[in-house]
């Protein structure tokens, strides 16, 4: 009885991977080790690959899998399959963004799809799981009073404390105080900043957050490279997302009337509207002035400078311009708070263990249940290292770091 032949590679497949991986045919080429070889350049030969002319290896096709980030059975495929729906897309993506990028955010989000679809799985096989019943149960409604209906709303669901949560002397004690009322409301909070290394580092302007609205297992991404103040944000605009049982992904101040509702109501959950009066910011206010004002009152309250800047302006207190220089200027200077802080810890000896990175990454709600389900046996190591992304080999490592100690 003889064996049926392996399919060929789809060389379509071999372009759509890699341009959905963010990399030029430059990139592609150093990536993936094709260097120029009897007499043909390593760009020719790459291009002989995704033309079908030259066939790739089996030690080709598994550096494809690592860079392009693709499993090893989607080269075999047929055709490129169809974008699969995540949601909505609320970015306003600016013309200066670069196109890998944005493919990075793509893989993020991806990623998450994957994940959760994991955790679902599990959830749903544990008898014990109730279905969650503040998912998009909720309606946007109509001006402030439905930005006030879902303020409240959203409180009741967290429990959450304004007074406790501004009592906090850094904002990063505040946010680790709003994501776990959330985790304990049964949203997965997860913080990304970059596919794996620094140089996939992705920038605000491609992914600021993301929520993937299901009534068992709900999840939020929180991009880890904007500033502590905007993670709070973020966080609050995403339940609401999560509330309205709305997928997707934001970015900055989009445009549309869904945007600019679930950015209200995460500027009135933080701020009411009432104590902007305390705030002498005008249009005729000089920017360095106003800057002053109002970073002196976000501190106070643990929120982001950029977010009362807008509600500002959302209020009338000027246009739209002034809160432009306004967001620029607070963006610039955080940008320089991180250049002092990465000089810094470069300066530093030692720094946090890749576990409690990971953990501070990964959030306590999906390493408990991870533990939980392999103790049971319900979750295998390798799909424990897709839940939690990280390597198989390092996943007992981070489930012994978070255990309590007897």
């Amino acid at each position: 009885m003889g064996f049926a032949a392996m399919p060929k590679v789809n060389p379509d497949i071999l372009v759509w991977a890699r341009e959905t991986a963010g990399l030029s045919e430059e990139e592609a080429v150093t990536k993936l080790g094709i260097n120029d070889a009897r007499g043909i350049a390593a760009l020719d030969r790459l291009a002989a690959l995704e033309n079908g002319d030259i066939e790739p290896t089996r030690p080709m096709l598994l550096k494809m899998v690592k860079h392009y980030r693709r499993p090893l059975l989607s080269f075999y495929m047929r055709e490129r399959p169809i974008m699969a729906d995540r949601g909505q897309d609320h970015r306003m993506l600016p013309d200066t963004i670069d196109a890998q990028e944005v493919a990075w955010a793509d893989v993020v989000i991806r990623d998450i799809h994957a994940r959760q679809s994991l955790v679902r799985e599990v959830l749903l096989d544990d008898e014990d799981t109730e279905p969650l019943d503040f998912v998009g149960a909720h309606t946007m409604g109509q001006g402030r009073r439905g930005v006030d209906q879902m303020v409240l709303a959203l409180k009741d669901i967290l429990h959450f404390d304004q007074n406790e949560y501004r009592e906090f002397n850094k904002i990063d004690d505040a946010f680790a105080y709003l994501r776990r009322l959330s985790e304990q409301a049964g949203v997965f909070v997860l913080l990304v900043d970059n596919l794996g290394s620094h140089h996939t580092r992705i920038p605000v302007e491609a992914f600021r957050g993301f929520a993937l609205s299901d009534n068992i297992a709900p999840f939020v991404a929180i991009n880890a490279n904007d500033s502590r103040g905007a993670w709070c944000f973020t966080l609050v605009h995403e339940l609401a997302h999560i509330a309205l049982g709305d997928t997707g992904v934001s970015g900055g101040i989009g445009d549309d009337r869904l945007e600019q509702f679930c950015n209200d109501v995460a500027s009135e959950f933080l701020v009411a509207r009432a104590e902007l009066a305390a705030l002498a910011v005008t249009q005729d206010t000089s920017l360095e002035q106003s800057k002053q004002i109002i970073s002196n009152f976000a501190r106070e309250r643990n929120v982001s400078n950029t977010m009362v800047a807008y509600k500002l302006y959302r209020s009338g207190a000027y246009d739209y311009p002034k809160f432009e220089r306004l967001r620029l200027a607070f963006r610039q200077d955080f940008l320089e708070y991180q250049e002092r802080q990465r000089e810094q810890n470069r300066q530093k000896e030692g720094g946090p263990t890749y576990q409690i990175l990971r953990q501070h990454r990964t959030g306590k709600l999906l390493i408990q249940l991870v533990d939980r389900m392999i103790y049971s046996g319900q979750l295998t190591t390798t799909k424990a290292g897709k839940v939690l992304g990280v390597n198989p080999k390092n996943v007992h490592g981070l489930l012994e770091a978070v255990r309590p100690s007897v």
